[in-house]
């Protein structure tokens, strides 16, 4: 929606609005959402840093008269069906991804020796 914003303060139009927000959310369609310890430090934080650059790229584009092929409202609605299809592990459940590595599952270790309070 970030790269939908961007067009819409540079005065861009509504296919060009629809398409930004398209290209930016085609590029992030399928991401695992795995947190380390069950905290979204990593990897969501440092994605959301990409994300922001993705916004930025999209809302160029769209401003440079590239259009999405696939129109905004079936990108979203694709993405949700990805999003449905992810194994459980993968929805932000700490269970998969980055929080099944060895590195993940030591980090979650310390916490837990810390006392930290379990995260859902």
């Amino acid at each position: 929606m970030a790269a939908g914003a961007l067009v819409a303060l540079r005065r861009g139009s509504k296919e060009q609005i629809g398409s930004a927000v398209a290209m930016a959310l085609k590029n992030l369609m399928g991401l695992a959402c795995d947190p380390v310890a069950g905290l979204v430090e990593v990897p969501c934080v440092k994605r959301n840093v990409i994300g922001a650059v993705d916004a930025v790229s999209a809302a160029d584009m769209a401003l440079a008269g590239i259009e999405s092929r696939i129109p905004v409202d079936e990108v979203i609605d694709a993405m949700g069906e990805v999003g449905r299809r992810l194994p459980v592990e993968l929805r932000e459940t700490a269970l998969g991804g980055l929080a099944a590595t060895p590195a993940g599952r030591a980090v979650k270790k310390r916490m837990e020796e810390r006392g930290a309070p379990p995260v859902a």
